[in-house]
């Protein structure tokens, strides 16, 4: 460290640079202190008098000054000397360079000799604001490096799509709130050979994940749904014939983390219809407008995913915006569809401030949806929120109260979430499921484009109600079986049959799969011990067949029930995997997301196996290109142990 006498005849000629402020001051304070009757022609009588009285005031604030000048030179070769900016007498240690080694399938590597501090998915080098993103994802899902100048281009390069991770990543403190579900255990057969499950065709788990990894950091394990990771994607199946509203695939591969058992998968499909055909909506929209939706992933990305939506309506529809925050009020009352100027601008003056009463803008957004009601149309109320509601009715167990007598009306409840740092996941969830409607989480962009836009039918159009499903597998052949996902969807055997029993529901277009891990009797994949007194060699049952498949399920006005059946057949354990892609991504999936849970089923399985066998499967589409990106970025975030999310 320099000391004060070295720094100062150093940088002497920094503080010399100083006199003309000192010069400045003084002579304004001189200045102040003349009498305003000095200059007037009262007092000039007295001029002589008040000349000699400025001079020994001079002489003061010249000693003033004096002092008050060495005193902040002084101040200011302390405080440099004590945050040592004179670097040359005291060089900072040398860091090794951090060696990126080059995606696959490209020679060499990328060696930084600088510092490079990894802010989420921004990078910024010591001195530099974090501004810069590593790569982005254009729309046909390309790559496209974001590094603008030639400066910066020869000093780093990345060509892969994969975020950047760095050397130095620490998890980030939230308090986002999830609820926790214990994860399906393996059952016997021979006990319970019947499972049953409501559909979900909510989405939220993925984006949300995908955000938290895109930003540096493993998200939550309560946050890992895998059915809704599952979910997320469209698969190839068969559109549905006649008056039935879906379609019913089965099929099986070897399981990828278990060579002694076998993925069975479930997929159903809705009938999809084109968007012209489309019943006419009554949309009301419900925005938290509160303080804590001031971010820029909250308010802003809110509104301007909405303007993309209105862009999209007709004279038909109704559009209803009801804003809350401390106090709840009617921002734009019903207006047809095709008024988008009108419309737009009401969401541009919308500013967040205040607390969150939701309880009361879901009380109102009730009453102005009962108001432009369509009969036969589309009547759905939007929530659109992070989910902080602190005033009001701020229990769960009353908002789904609430709502759950609302939806006897005919009007379905959506939530879109924003934000993180204090999002509540498991109220977005309960309030979507309880409000017979889905439940989206709006990370970017581009995710309100594929909701409220790509899947709009889907999102607003309902094509079947309360569907479950019940699968019962035949003991001679099933030896154990679990259930991938759907923790919080298990039903009780006999609530298959009950109508009055709420379940989830499937819009047009939407695809819902389940995954069941079995193994076989005689097989090596059996997990739970052997029984004493058990014996499975003389259970009874359907030679050939692998389980029987039952789904039940209303029409969108109906209260009651409509039963379609399937018989899965033993073959489909035979066929081989490599002829379908569909069915590898899917196992990738479900491999991805148990990994992210903390599941106990995976084995050896890694978060590079799982990438591997995306790969495998093709990159068809840029959400699946971007899915091997997230995983293997998983993969390298859980390498270096950053977690807590």
């Amino acid at each position: 460290m320099p000391t004060p006498p070295v720094f100062l005849s150093k940088h002497w000629h920094s503080f010399g640079t100083l006199w003309p402020f000192f010069k400045a001051l003084y002579r304004f304070v001189f200045y102040l202190n003349f009498p305003f009757s000095f200059y007037s022609p009262a007092g000039a009588h007295r001029s002589f008098e008040w000349r000699s009285k400025m001079k020994q005031t001079q002489k003061s604030y010249r000693k003033i000054l004096a002092h008050s000048s060495v005193s902040v030179i002084a101040l200011l070769a302390v405080a440099a000397c004590a945050v040592q900016r004179d670097g040359a007498e005291t060089p900072a240690p040398v860091k090794p360079p951090l060696v990126i080694a080059a995606p696959d399938g490209q020679p060499g590597e990328t060696i930084l000799t600088e510092e490079v501090v990894v802010t989420g998915s921004l990078i910024r080098r010591d001195g530099q604001s974090a501004t810069t993103p590593i790569v982005t994802l254009n729309e046909t899902g390309q790559d496209r490096p974001s590094v603008k100048s030639s400066k910066q281009r020869s000093r780093f390069q990345v060509s892969s799509i994969r975020p950047f991770i760095g050397h130095r990543v620490a998890p980030k403190p939230s308090q986002d709130k999830f609820a926790h579900y214990d994860k399906n255990p393996v059952k016997a057969t021979a006990d319970e050979p019947v499972s049953t499950f409501s559909v979900d065709v909510d989405t939220g788990s993925y984006s949300f994940i995908r955000d938290r990894i895109n930003s540096g950091y493993l998200p939550n394990a309560d946050a890992v749904r895998t059915e809704e990771l599952i979910n997320y994607f469209s698969y190839d199946y068969p559109q549905p014939e006649g008056d039935t509203p879906f379609s019913l695939t089965t099929d099986a591969l070897v399981t990828p983390w278990n060579e002694n058992t076998h993925l069975l998968r479930i997929g159903v499909q809705g009938k999809r219809f084109e968007l012209e055909k489309r019943p006419a909506a009554n949309l009301v929209f419900l925005l938290d407008v509160s303080g804590s939706m001031n971010a820029a992933d909250k308010l802003p990305l809110l509104t301007k995913s909405l303007e993309f939506m209105t862009a999209q309506l007709t004279e038909e529809d109704h559009v209803t915006i009801v804003v809350y925050a401390g106090a709840t009020g009617l921002a734009l009352d019903i207006t047809k569809g095709n008024e988008a100027a009108k419309i737009r601008g009401v969401l541009k003056k919308l500013r967040a401030g205040g607390s969150t009463a939701g309880g009361a803008g879901i009380e109102l957004a009730y009453d102005k949806a009962k108001e432009g009601f369509i009969e036969g149309g589309i009547n759905r109320i939007i929530l659109a929120t992070d989910g902080d509601f602190n005033v009001g009715i701020s229990n769960v167990n009353t908002l789904k109260s609430v709502i759950a007598a609302k939806r006897e009306s005919g009007i379905s409840l959506t939530t879109l979430g924003f934000g993180d740092g204090n999002y509540n996941d498991e109220l977005m969830e309960q309030l979507a499921d309880i409000g017979n409607g889905n439940y989206a989480y709006i990370d970017n962009f581009r995710e309100a484009k594929k909701v409220l836009g790509d899947q709009i039918s889907s999102t607003l159009h309902t094509i079947a109600k309360d569907v479950k499903i019940q699968i019962e597998f035949n003991p001679a052949v099933v030896a154990e079986y679990r259930l991938i996902g759907y923790e919080n969807r298990v039903l009780a055997n006999e609530d298959f049959a009950n109508d009055k029993v709420d379940a989830g529901e499937i819009g047009a277009g939407h695809s819902v799969t389940a995954l069941y891990e079995v193994s076989l009797v005689g097989g090596k994949g059996n997990r739970l011990p052997e029984k004493r007194y058990g014996e499975t060699s003389g259970l009874k049952g359907k030679a050939g067949e692998l389980a029987y498949v039952k789904l039940r399920y209303k029409e969108p006005g109906g209260d009651a029930s409509i039963l379609v059946e399937h018989v899965i057949k033993q073959s489909v354990l035979t066929a081989s995997p490599e002829l379908r892609p569909d069915l590898m991504h899917i196992a990738a999936v479900a491999a991805y997301g148990q990994l992210l849970s903390g599941s106990k089923y995976t084995e050896d399985y890694s978060l590079a196996d799982a990438a591997a066998l995306a790969s495998k499967a093709g990159e068809i589409s840029v959400l699946r290109s971007e899915f091997i990106a997230l995983a293997e970025t998983a993969k390298e975030l859980k390498s270096m142990q950053v977690g807590g999310r």
